[in-house]
């Protein structure tokens, strides 16, 4: 059980294009937003569509995959956990939560 203290798992589509990143270590990175949809009804009876947004941060060989084969639209089922971190832009202290990738399942037909 203690692999389920910090678990993630979601099923959406791309956002937007992944974005990749090189840093000066050769170390990679890719990350993108994933969107997940809940449909539901209200009170009154009207159905009622809830999207919610995760960001996405993949490192490793990962990239690779996420470089080659995603793009926006993609349908993914994603494992990972929350990660939450803090930075500085323009003087104000800004905090963001994001899930570090574990296991990644491409969901889309092939072409």
């Amino acid at each position: 059980m203690t692999n389920l203290k910090n678990h993630v798992q979601l099923i959406g589509r791309l956002g937007n294009e992944p974005q990749i990143k090189t840093f000066d270590s050769g170390k990679r990175m890719a990350s993108f937003s994933l969107a997940t949809n809940e449909k539901y009804r209200n009170n009154k009876g009207e159905q009622v569509e809830d999207t919610q947004w995760h960001n996405i941060v993949i490192w490793g060989k990962k990239v690779d995959v996420v470089e080659n084969y995603l793009k926006k639209g993609s349908e993914v089922a994603v494992q990972g956990k929350l990660v939450n971190r803090s930075y500085e832009s323009n003087g104000e202290k800004k905090y963001i939560t994001e899930i570090s990738l574990n296991e990644l399942l491409m969901l889309d037909k092939k072409q």
